[in-house]
């Protein structure tokens, strides 16, 4: 009776926590609608001019007067922000006022470019920063190690605008090796191989924007790690330090590194906007400066919408992560400790 009460109660507590990570959910979204919303009509320029382009200006007073009132921005801000979050709320995000069509028929096609910059820069990230992490931990100190460091520092620091224009000089310009631009060729939309090749550059800026921001992360969890007293009886029993570093540290840093992979999420997602913006790559970054350029309201506010989903949502996995790896980090460190212990007493 005793253990049904514990797993009820433990239920409970976690419905609590899911239903406190959903309200809270709705009210960021919300606030972030309604940030997004004024602050986009308190830019400069004239919406209309988007939707009718040089006709406006030979358009009279009335006439301006009855175009505001059929794309609904004759009202007080506060009344537009009612009409849009109630059409929302039934899946209907209005019209795009720069390509005429309801915005998610824009918004559709872009959502898997991001997702596949995002998700290939997010893996291939992680995998290079624990694979040079572990480098240069096992040759801490030594010229390798310098050099990575003040490299992978200055990489860091390169704005990823800069590095774009670099690559793209490079290698779409000089040597005519890459495509500076867009997701493929005219054309080729199904050709997997020109797909890939339109990648390459922002993948590039990409992993050189964030790899080292992690490497050196995961760099120094090793080492804090290799310094501990468990290694010392493991350097006893004649481990090389590449076994010691793999077999030990690595593994018991593994819960850090998958929870700071959880957090990174928002960071890598930010880097995916630039790098859009920086080589056209159709995506949900660039068109949300080519929205906010032309004061398209509707489709900047549902583009905003998505990446507060995306961003939140990963939030809330990374924090559920956090919060099941705390107390397994904790046993596994006492286990290790008590493992080692054993050892010494018994040697």
């Amino acid at each position: 009776m005793g253990r049904g009460v514990f797993h009820l109660d433990r239920r409970t507590v976690i419905l609590k926590k899911l239903l406190t990570r959903l309200m809270g959910f709705i009210a960021a979204m919300l606030l972030l609608s309604i940030i997004v919303f004024y602050i986009a009509r308190l830019a400069p320029g004239d919406p209309l001019q988007s939707f009718y382009g040089d006709a406006v200006e030979s358009m009279t007073t009335q006439e301006l007067q009855e175009a505001r009132k059929r794309l609904g921005l004759d009202a007080p801000n506060h009344i537009q922000y009612i009409r849009w979050i109630t059409n929302a709320f039934h899946g209907e995000f209005g019209l795009s006022l720069k390509y005429k069509i309801p915005v998610m028929e824009v918004v559709s096609p872009l959502i898997g470019n991001t997702l596949i910059l995002g998700g290939i820069s997010y893996l291939v990230v992680f995998i290079f920063a624990i694979l040079l992490a572990i480098s240069c931990a096992l040759f801490e100190d030594t010229l390798f190690d310098r050099i990575i460091c003040k490299v992978g520092t200055a990489a860091y620091y390169i704005p990823a605008f800069w590095l774009g224009v670099v690559l793209v000089l490079i290698f779409s310009i000089n040597l005519n090796w890459l495509p500076s631009s867009g997701a493929y060729d005219f054309g080729k939309s199904g050709d997997l191989l020109n797909r890939l090749e339109h990648l390459v550059l922002p993948l590039i800026v990409m992993v050189l924007s964030h790899l080292w921001y992690y490497a050196y992360m995961f760099r120094n969890k090793l080492l804090d790690e290799f310094r501990k007293d468990y290694i010392i009886l493991a350097k006893t029993k004649g481990l090389k330090k590449v076994e010691i570093i793999v077999k030990h540290c690595l593994r018991n840093i593994a819960p850090t590194i998958i929870s700071i992979m959880a957090i990174s999420s928002p960071h890598i997602l930010s880097g995916t906007y630039i790098a859009e913006a920086v080589f056209n790559y159709p995506g949900i970054g660039a068109l949300s400066v080519e929205s906010a350029k032309y004061h398209d309201y509707n489709l900047l506010m549902l583009l905003v919408l998505i990446t507060g989903v995306l961003v939140i949502i990963s939030s809330i996995i990374a924090q559920s992560i956090n919060e099941m790896i705390d107390p397994m980090l904790k046993e596994q460190e006492a286990a290790t400790w008590k493992k080692a212990t054993k050892n010494s007493s018994s040697w």
